[in-house]
């Protein structure tokens, strides 16, 4: 549900937004029909994390952290050169 509240009409109060928002309810602060700004409640449902879900399934190659070459920083490179060594 969104409520929308004009603030040029000052027909709102603070608690009365906090209220609407901790029962589930969008504002939409409005100055004169012009959208200043939503505020929407927490989703407090949302999952939580785990870690090492997905261990072992990323690669990350041996030489991630080695220098890039000058020939890199000079723009002699063909574009994309890097793409193509990741399959050899």
């Amino acid at each position: 549900m969104l409520k929308t509240i004009d603030i040029d009409r000052g027909e709102f109060s603070l608690s009365e937004m906090v209220r609407l928002i901790k029962e589930g309810t969008e504002v939409l602060l409005v100055d004169k029909e012009t959208p200043l700004a939503r505020l929407t409640p927490v989703d407090s449902t949302a999952p939580k994390r785990v870690p090492g879900l997905f261990a072992g399934q990323i690669w990350i190659r041996d030489d991630f952290d080695d220098p890039l070459p000058e020939s890199f920083w000079l723009g002699e490179d063909e574009p994309f050169h890097c793409l193509n060594t990741l399959w050899q």
